[in-house]
């Protein structure tokens, strides 16, 4: 059985943007550069041909990891979600009971999580911590740097 990957429809089409760019700007550059490098002769000592043809296994790699992941794709559309408790999608107000720190977070798929950007995995320990609780809980998590505590204030389906 094939296993779903869970992401918004902006992280779907994230992936499109970037597949497109892989595929019909990066891969021709790439085949250029090759090109090039092969016409300064030897290729036993061609620095340049070594680089782009690294380049090259790199692009082709994602290219397929994303074809992977678009066509395991289970869009889950976030406007149409609401409740309380939190679930995937969920946008998560979260202050830490030590520090008083504010933070939020929304819960999306692998592929689309994106730590500067507020956005974490359902995978990470404090998406696992945050999945069934509700506003005004305490959630525990376990980190590399220790375990901390944090109360739910708000759960927002943006």
């Amino acid at each position: 059985m094939v296993e779903k990957v869970p992401m918004t429809q902006s992280g779907y089409a994230a992936l499109e943007v970037e597949l497109k760019q892989r595929q019909s700007v990066d891969r021709p550059r790439i085949v250029e550069q090759i090109a090039e490098a092969r016409s300064h002769g030897d290729l036993s000592e061609n620095a340049e041909y070594h680089a782009a043809k690294e380049a090259q296994s790199h692009n082709e790699g994602r290219i397929a990891e994303i074809e992977d992941k678009l066509a395991r794709a289970d869009i889950i559309d976030v406007s149409k979600l609401s409740g309380d408790t939190i679930k995937f999608g969920a946008t998560v107000t979260l202050i830490d009971e030590d520090t008083e720190k504010k933070a939020v977070w929304q819960i999306v798929g692998e592929p689309e999580a994106d730590a500067k950007k507020g956005r974490i995995s359902i995978t990470s320990p404090l998406a696992r911590a945050l999945i069934g609780k509700k506003k005004g809980a305490s959630v525990e998590v376990v980190a590399p740097g220790g375990a901390k505590a944090y109360e739910i204030t708000k759960v927002d389906w943006k």
